[in-house]
């Protein structure tokens, strides 16, 4: 890990005051390796010998050294945008790195996943009287194609990314609802406060989230997407589609639950849309890549 993520990675385990100087680190790297010691301790609100302290407890010999490593780390890396990435890189070597640690980033999730955590989450969603999804953020979009996926079968489905609307609906959730929470962090504190809201209520509250945090503590049932990635520093990416392809998953274990009769409800689903969109042929005659100069 270069030093933006051990301090990320490290952040539980600092003291109250050591945690200051990460975070004002964290959210102005560039401004910490051109300052001194002791305006950098100014600025997070602690001592120098704090600042000291927190440079040790990373493994660094000391403030001189946490600069360099940390300068280090912004040169060789290009944060707020993903980690595999180089800021020399030309489009054909980021395509593949993004290519790349997508694949592998997926396969780790597929070998993480616990089959028969799967099969508690698709039975009940299949009991559910009504299944909400909610997250905020990059997550929010998640949620929004899991309403997608759902609202195709015949179950009372909803998704809002308004924190009022989440709450209400929480507030007014069932003991056969189930609430599904998206967040890679597990650290949004609404979210939180929505899976206490809703399991006060009796539902089930299902987490897709990272183990061990907040949201996977506070939820009945929890899917652990563990990725590297760190979407307080980077761009999701990997984790989004991770929790993309689980949300697919739990789509078709929720479909092969029903049956062959609700299968068929799915078909004329399918056929209601058809006359929505162009025929095949229509589309394969224009299938020929063009650049729009309009």
């Amino acid at each position: 890990m270069n030093m933006l993520e051990k301090i990320h990675t490290g952040l539980e385990n600092l003291s109250k005051s050591e945690r200051k100087v990460a975070e004002r680190i964290l959210a102005a790297p560039h401004e910490a390796i051109h300052a001194s010691i002791a305006r950098l301790a100014e600025a997070a609100a602690v001592s120098e010998p704090t600042v000291n302290r927190f440079c040790h407890r990373l493994g660094t010999k000391g403030f001189p050294d946490f600069k360099l490593q940390l300068a280090q780390s912004l040169a060789q890396s290009t944060p707020w945008v993903s980690r595999n990435i180089d800021a020399g890189d030309d489009v054909a070597t980021y395509t593949q790195k993004i290519f790349d640690s997508a694949l592998a980033g997926l396969t780790q999730v597929r070998q993480q996943l616990s089959s028969d955590l799967l099969a508690l989450a698709v039975t009940a969603l299949v009991q559910a009287n009504k299944i909400a999804f909610f997250g905020l953020g990059a997550s929010a979009a998640v949620a929004h194609d899991a309403m997608n996926k759902f609202i195709r079968f015949n179950v009372p489905v909803m998704y809002s990314d308004d924190i009022v609307v989440q709450r209400m609906s929480c507030i007014n959730s069932q003991p056969d609802d189930v609430v599904v929470l998206i967040s890679h962090t597990g650290r949004t504190k609404s979210l939180v406060e929505l899976a206490h809201m809703a399991r006060d209520n009796g539902a089930t509250v299902l987490a897709i989230t990272s183990s061990g945090t907040p949201l996977a503590q506070a939820a009945t049932l929890t899917l652990a997407i563990d990725v590297s990635e760190d979407t307080d520093i980077y761009l999701p990416m990997v984790s989004r589609l991770a929790q993309l392809t689980l949300i697919d998953v739990l789509a078709t274990g929720f479909t092969l639950h029903r049956g062959e009769k609700f299968r068929d409800n799915l078909k004329r689903v399918k056929e209601a849309l058809r006359d929505s969109r162009f025929d095949k042929a229509v589309q394969n005659d224009a299938a020929q890549p063009t650049i729009n100069k309009r």
